[in-house]
């Protein structure tokens, strides 16, 4: 069989498989039922597949804040971009950052004003410059769940090891697990169940989800992110909650284990050590955040440069809070395709590429 014929055959028999999992769905949903994907990267993909379109109408799907770039505070972006102001600093950041507006604008405008901001694929580059430029300080921009955070943690390890007193990481790495419980803590939500996240269950496996099924009687269900992978998910969620009986399902068995990557986990409590986290909609979640140990502490940009969160005034007309929340979608913002658009975003779930504002205006029309 050539590559072109496997090819074909694959697609068809994902298509074969998506259309088996909607027609059990329809067999089944009887009743009101509200899902929640936490992963960005899952709304994404069933935004490009149109699957909400084809849902039965007793499934609602929300998205939910699994957008490290949307649930970064206010406060955090204007410290990061006041830290981009000074020539003598080096600031390395993930694309998706770029562009996020502050009270005074973005790292994009500060770039373009002269500031020396650099996209990068891997925090291993912010080490490389700050081995090549020992006279500049050199700052990572650390944004990620735990599926980043390791890498985080190895790159400032590695500094340590090699005497890089120029190089520092300002600190924003947060955890899945404690914002899930924030939101079923939240009477405003109503989260029947969750589509669990592929990429961070890679690091931190299913236990971690446990607490989801046995202390909120809420389903759960980690998926992976082609079509039939999502729809097997969401199936297996409304079988559980049919049936009253709860639990938390691993549909990804072949990339996630049960007890996760322990070498990573070991290299983050090696470094980390937990902290609390303001997020974007959520606000302070405790022990939802990493903050570098004592031995690393000459690495914490925030500590190096003394800097001081101001608390910021967001733009009430943007909604994105509520959104990550799933209390609305999108479209019930009156800035979204109007004011708010990729090309001009007002606030960072349309600036993402997995904030749900952008998967919305990509894909949905309303």
């Amino acid at each position: 069989m050539s590559n072109r014929e496997e090819k074909i055959s694959t697609q068809r028999n994902e298509r074969e498989y998506f259309n088996l999992f909607l027609d059990k769905l329809y067999q089944i949903a009887n009743k009101p039922v509200k899902l929640m994907e936490v992963c960005g990267t899952h709304t994404m993909a069933i935004g490009k597949a149109g699957i909400r379109k084809v849902l039965p109408p007793e499934l609602e799907l929300i998205s939910g804040p699994g957008c490290p770039v949307c649930v970064t505070a206010d406060a955090d972006i204007d410290a990061f971009i006041e830290l981009a102001k000074d020539r003598q600093v080096v600031l390395a950041t993930y694309g998706d950052m770029m562009h996020v507006p502050g009270s005074n604008g973005s790292l994009a405008e500060l770039k373009a004003q002269g500031a020396d901001v650099r996209v990068v694929y891997s925090v291993l580059d912010a080490l490389d410059f700050a081995r090549a430029e020992t006279n500049r300080e050199v700052i990572f921009l650390g944004v990620g769940f735990e599926t980043t955070a390791p890498s985080t943690a190895y790159a400032v390890k590695i500094a340590r090891r090699g005497g890089l007193k120029n190089f520092s990481i300002y600190n924003l790495h947060k955890t899945i697990p404690e914002a899930l419980r924030a939101l079923l803590d939240d009477t405003a939500t109503k989260i029947d169940g969750f589509i669990l996240p592929g990429h961070v269950s890679i690091i931190i496996g299913e236990k971690p989800y446990n607490f989801i099924a046995a202390e909120y009687g809420t389903a759960g269900a980690i998926a992976g992110f082609e079509p039939p992978q999502v729809m097997a998910g969401i199936l297996k969620l409304v079988q559980d909650i049919n049936k009253d009986k709860p639990t938390i399902s691993n549909l990804y068995q072949k990339i996630v284990c049960p007890e996760g990557n322990i070498h990573a986990q070991r290299l983050l409590d090696e470094v980390f050590i937990r902290t609390d986290a303001e997020w974007r909609g959520l606000g302070i979640i405790p022990g939802s955040g990493f903050r570098l140990k004592d031995e690393y502490k000459c690495f914490d940009a925030a500590v190096k440069f003394k800097i001081e969160r101001k608390a910021v005034n967001s733009s009430k007309s943007c909604r994105c809070g509520e959104i990550l929340k799933g209390l609305i979608k999108p479209n019930e913002c009156p800035l979204f395709k109007k004011s708010c658009t990729p090309e001009r975003p007002v606030g960072p779930c349309m600036v993402s590429s997995e904030g749900t504002c952008a998967a919305y205006y990509l894909y949905s029309s309303f």
